[in-house]
């Protein structure tokens, strides 16, 4: 896998030097994340003449960082897995969503998320994607979360999938090549982009665009601007995620929705910034704090697992587990052999090693043995699938960071574009974290991945569509 994907990403880099010169295209899609790319496929395969603008040195954005799955619902893989997986449907991941969101999600976008994800995990696997391992995350019912074979991580997955389907067919992605300013006519309609590579400034003359650039993760001034309390807070974002593709669009009149809402994730390595997958709780893992104590619910969602851990002794927990539970989950393979993963062939040793009375945490791990014997955990945890009882032992110092702005522009189920006035602004499609209202007041883990695809494969079809329309009326 990390082969592979160190060969796309030089591939992308090789590519990236083009002459400052004028292109004309169907459809311009701003990011090669997974949004980007899914709608550059999307779009190609119904016909459009597409390039990708990526203002980076290689695809993949935040995609690439993304760790525990693609949640979808009614899956062949779900039947496949039987038991509480088969169970699931539509409306309890729409229900799921709304709560998880606290209700604030646009009812529309989560219906379209919920209804159209299983369709974008049988894309995704035709394109060669491999997500046949499903497992559970924080705020879901039953298990949703597809991901690679042994639960290895998601986003290289995906992007491998997606990159390599657009190389297939040949899709023009322009790597350090950054969208600097849409272009309108008299009307109001977007007709492309003015974009600044290596080599110089040019045009992009397009019949539609998509607006895929991610969220504004990376650029603390502004996340702090909307949440002045998480001024100075680390990021899990990669260096590009700053948000000037936002601010880009504002400057043609459209409108941006819940920006205040932006998501820590709980599990981050402090002074690290390496985020610890949230499938490694929903394949058992504890949280234990400085004292050798749990002290919350660990599937809980997101943004009240890290108000937990802020409440702690330095605002730090552990993230307990034992071999059973690494032995479940490959994501793990790598955390274990970091100089931040603490290693205890017993109890002792490791409850040593992370600085805690080793009576209290025995006394922890007897607690939790016996709510799982019982069915009923302290905390009200629902999935309890291991004893913890099994050596070695594994420890990871973690704390929130910034990880997902769920605010940005305002779309509708079509990815069209709205402006300050309510109107959709004609030739603009978004998908991905550069949208808000899909999330609401906190986003789902495994959300995003099915928030991506989906609304990515949207965007590129209906600027497919838009970009027809251009030629129809041209031809009047």
């Amino acid at each position: 896998m990390k082969k592979i994907l160190v060969a796309a990403a030089v591939a992308a880099c090789m590519s990236s030097v083009y002459a400052a010169e004028d292109i004309t295209v169907d459809v311009a899609v701003i990011g090669a994340g997974g949004a980007g790319l899914s709608a550059a496929v999307q779009a190609t395969d119904l016909g459009a003449k597409v390039v990708v603008l990526e203002k980076m040195a290689m695809v993949g954005g935040n995609t690439i960082r993304a760790a525990g799955g693609l949640n979808a619902a009614g899956t062949t893989l779900q039947a496949a897995k039987g038991g509480k997986a088969a169970q699931d449907s539509v409306e309890v991941m729409y229900y799921d969503t709304m709560k998880g969101g606290h209700w604030l999600n646009d009812p529309a976008l989560v219906r379209t998320l919920a209804e159209k994800s299983a369709s974008s995990v049988e894309w995704l696997l035709a394109l060669g994607g491999d997500l046949r391992d499903v497992g559970l995350m924080a705020g879901a019912t039953f298990p949703r979360t597809h991901r690679p074979t042994g639960g290895a991580l998601v986003g290289p997955e995906v992007i491998r999938t997606l990159y390599t389907a657009a190389k297939t067919r040949n899709i023009d992605i322009r790597t350090n090549t950054k969208a600097e300013e849409l272009i309108t006519d008299k009307s109001g309609r977007v007709t492309g982009v003015k974009v600044k590579g290596k080599d110089g400034t040019y045009t992009v003359t397009a019949k539609a665009v998509v607006n895929a650039a991610g969220g504004f993760g990376a650029n603390n001034e502004l996340v702090s601007k909307y949440v002045p309390k998480l001024k100075g807070f680390a990021t899990t974002n990669h260096p590009g995620a700053t948000g000037e593709a936002i601010e880009m669009a504002q400057d043609i009149g459209a409108q941006v929705t819940q920006m205040e809402q932006i998501q820590t994730h709980p599990t981050v390595v402090p002074k690290v910034g390496e985020m610890i997958t949230e499938a490694v709780r929903g394949n058992g893992a504890i949280l234990i704090n400085k004292d050798g104590k749990r002290f919350f619910n660990e599937l809980d969602t997101r943004d009240a697992v890290s108000a937990a851990i802020l409440k702690q002794k330095d605002g730090i927990a552990y993230l307990f587990f034992d071999s059973d539970m690494q032995k479940s989950l490959k994501a793990t393979n790598g955390y274990i052999k970091q100089p931040y993963c603490l290693t205890g062939a017993t109890l002792d040793e490791i409850a040593q090693k992370m600085g805690v009375d080793a009576a209290t945490l025995k006394s922890t791990m007897d607690a939790w043995k016996a709510g799982k014997a019982a069915g009923k955990d302290q905390f009200e945890r629902a999935d309890m699938p291991r004893n913890l009882d099994k050596g070695p032992f594994y420890a990871i110092a973690v704390t929130p960071a910034v990880h997902h702005t769920m605010g940005g522009l305002k779309i509708d189920s079509k990815t069209q574009v709205y402006n300050v006035k309510g109107q959709v602004i004609p030739g603009l499609f978004a998908a991905g974290e550069i949208t808000g209202g899909v999330h609401g007041g906190n986003r789902l883990g495994g959300n995003a991945q099915a928030d991506i695809v989906t609304f990515g494969r949207i965007a590129g079809q209906q600027a497919f569509i838009f970009a027809k329309q251009v030629d129809a009326a041209a031809k009047k």
